[in-house]
């Protein structure tokens, strides 16, 4: 299996570095660490007393490696999840946080298990992500990839200025739903025609 460490390499990857998109709620951003994020830790870089825009882009490349080992996959619990699934879940908590935690486990109750949509993984869920898992290996890996597409979708829907991030200006895959492919089987993919279908409400 691939290790935690490689994970979160790539997940700094598919992030890249400074941005800081007026329509992106999450603020100036660096390998995928927002400004938000470096306050709440008091990631003051430049030690000049408060943290700004000047103190993301400091932000090296290793220390966001460190920062969502540490806060997204240690903290929340990922790490308890089944192997196979923590990839997908981890990828997501950093690009959506508690969120990717609630879609496992609003998965969980459409499959039948008494868990709390919470943002929260506790003994509960946890237990209830493992039986399912064993119920259907692979089958669950998929279910969570989808959901992840589907909220994407759902945010688009919602919010105008956030398709772009959904559907690319050529009308291809936008990066949200190539990056949840990422983690879904090929035969689950969506045609161009499927998603073209499915985004055509936007215009």
């Amino acid at each position: 299996m691939t290790s935690v460490k490689q994970i979160a390499k790539e997940i700094v990857a598919r992030e890249g570095g400074y941005v800081n998109d007026p329509d992106d709620p999450g603020g100036a951003t660096n390998f995928g660490v927002t400004i938000h994020t470096m306050r709440r830790l008091g990631l003051d870089l430049d030690r000049d007393g408060v943290i700004t825009s000047a103190d993301v882009r400091r932000l090296t490349r290793a220390q966001a490696e460190d920062i969502f080992l540490e806060y997204y996959y240690k903290r929340p619990l990922i790490a308890e999840l089944p192997d196979a699934i923590q990839p997908s879940v981890f990828d997501m908590y950093v690009n959506a946080g508690s969120n990717a935690v609630k879609i496992l486990q609003q998965l969980l109750v459409e499959m039948g298990y008494a868990v709390s949509v919470d943002g929260a993984l506790g003994p509960q869920s946890l237990a209830a992500v493992r039986a399912a898992y064993r119920a259907g290996a692979g089958h669950l890996v998929d279910a969570y990839g989808i959901a992840r597409r589907n909220y994407y979708f759902r945010l688009a829907d919602r919010r105008v200025a956030s398709r772009k991030y959904a559907r690319a200006r050529a009308g291809g895959k936008g990066g949200w739903i190539k990056r949840a492919e990422e983690f879904i089987s090929a035969k689950y993919h969506l045609t161009q025609e499927e998603f073209n279908q499915r985004t055509a409400a936007w215009g």
